[in-house]
């Protein structure tokens, strides 16, 4: 275990902590995530920090078109934070993350996916007009 805590800090320095994007929780992803046991918390947190600096699908897979989502797997239980990405700021990308669900099986829910992309509308409509 040790030696898979080095290694990852080794890579971390390699890539000299280039953050490649920035999270934005949508107020339900904030609920949800609070609703949570601390060590399922903190094992979120730390995955989708990894996951801004490392390009590992096991961590931020994308779903069909422009819909993401954040993975972590802990205890016995399999979470999914779901995003998608705001590049409309050429000086910071942005992934917006909109909501979660604790998960039995692997496959996802279509009507989790159409939800992340009505959120995914709304946001960009409300972005518009301001």
């Amino acid at each position: 275990m040790r030696f898979h805590i080095l290694k990852l800090f080794l890579m971390f320095e390699k890539k000299e902590m280039l953050v490649r994007f920035n999270v934005i929780f949508l107020e339900e992803a904030i609920e949800f995530i609070s609703k949570l046991e601390l060590k399922a918390r903190r094992k979120i947190f730390y995955n989708i920090d990894k996951a801004k600096l490392l390009n590992d699908p096991k961590l931020f897979e994308k779903l069909e078109d422009d819909i993401w989502y954040f993975r972590t797997k802990y205890s016995t239980k399999q979470y999914r934070i779901f995003a998608f990405w705001d590049k409309t700021d050429n000086n910071n990308t942005l992934v917006i993350a909109t909501h979660g669900v604790v998960k039995k099986s692997n496959k996802v829910s279509k009507s989790e996916i159409e939800k992340t992309k009505q959120i995914r509308k709304e946001y960009f409509e409300y972005k518009d007009r301001k």
